[in-house]
């Protein structure tokens, strides 16, 4: 699974008890990955627009999670407390946590990080589904687009990996025709 990340976009507001989450996740930006290290090549990548369509059009449950700790749930759709809307832009994500879910511990621990600045972006984790990137060359760099993936959920995090939209653990492999394509040179791509 894959995350990426955004600063400075999670709002909380109080109201009545409850706690209300507004967030942005930009598409478009292309961001670096790894910076080239002698012969190797800068490795790009890239969230386009609507990216994560499917689910979302289709009503799938997502989570959203402190952390991408999936034991430590703040909000979902399937229990009513997350919406999810996509547009060119970007993905805003709009959560709602319970007075009695702010009695939680760990939810005390995100809401009280948050309000002392430490706790500022925002991370999707996502799969990529079949066909769904594209892998270019360009110069001394590789630029991935991700155009079509499967959201499991999405999380508020500490330190995202750059200040627009850069994705957070590193932990893809290309897949199908673009690993013939990229593992034929002799300085082959090693993906983390």
């Amino acid at each position: 699974m894959l995350w990426g990340a955004h600063t400075g976009s999670i709002e909380l507001r109080n109201e009545g008890g409850e706690t209300r989450l507004r967030a942005t996740f930009p598409y478009g930006r292309e961001t670096v990955l790894a910076e080239r290290v002698g012969m190797g090549r800068e490795r790009r990548e890239m969230i386009a627009a609507r990216a994560f369509a499917d689910r979302i059009e289709r009503g799938e449950d997502v989570h959203f999670l402190s952390g991408h700790d999936f034991n430590k749930p703040l909000a979902s759709r399937s229990a009513g407390t997350l919406t999810l809307t996509e547009s060119d832009n970007a993905l805003t994500v709009e959560a709602t946590i319970s007075a009695d879910m702010g009695q939680v511990s760990y939810v005390r621990d995100f809401l009280s990080a948050h309000a002392a600045g430490l706790v500022r972006g925002l991370s999707p984790g996502f799969r990529v589904r079949p066909g769904g990137e594209a892998v270019e060359e360009r110069g001394n760099a590789i630029l991935r687009t991700i155009k079509a993936a499967d959201l499991i959920e999405i999380s508020a995090v500490t330190k995202p990996a750059y200040p627009q939209a850069q994705i957070e653990a590193r932990n893809w492999q290309p897949v199908g025709e673009v690993v013939k394509r990229l593992t034929h040179r002799p300085a082959a791509i090693r993906w983390r």
